[in-house]
């Protein structure tokens, strides 16, 4: 049974969904995130808790790691594009990278944590 093509994005209406997604960018096919870190250790629990969604999503960023630095790129390699997928997948690494208690028993770390790092 054939199956259909997903739907890509192009420039034009990449950059306007990039608008939902603040510090994410499109450059040379991919969507990007620069993350910051306060170092090793949280660089690596990033890095597992996207491969985690990821496999979950069954999408797969391709990621840069580097000691206090995580850039994600994401492109749907069976379409040949940006798709509903890569966005959606973003949404949830951002929401999840960025995640901080809002109240209650949780106090949130008094670290420096994750950090949304600069567009590029």
């Amino acid at each position: 049974m054939p199956t259909t093509k997903e739907r890509t994005y192009n420039d034009a209406e990449i950059q306007q969904k990039l608008a939902e997604l603040p510090g994410w960018y499109y450059e040379d096919g991919w969507i990007r995130r620069i993350y910051k870190t306060d170092g090793w250790p949280t660089t690596v629990m990033l890095v597992n808790a996207i491969a985690y969604i990821a496999e979950a999503a069954y999408h797969h960023p391709d990621l840069s790691v580097t000691w206090g630095r995580l850039t994600v790129k994401l492109q749907n390699h069976a379409a040949g594009g940006i798709t509903d997928k890569d966005f959606e997948l973003a949404r949830r690494i951002e929401d999840t990278a960025l995640w901080r208690p809002g109240g209650g028993a949780l106090e949130g770390t008094p670290n420096k944590w994750v950090r949304s790092g600069e567009p590029q």
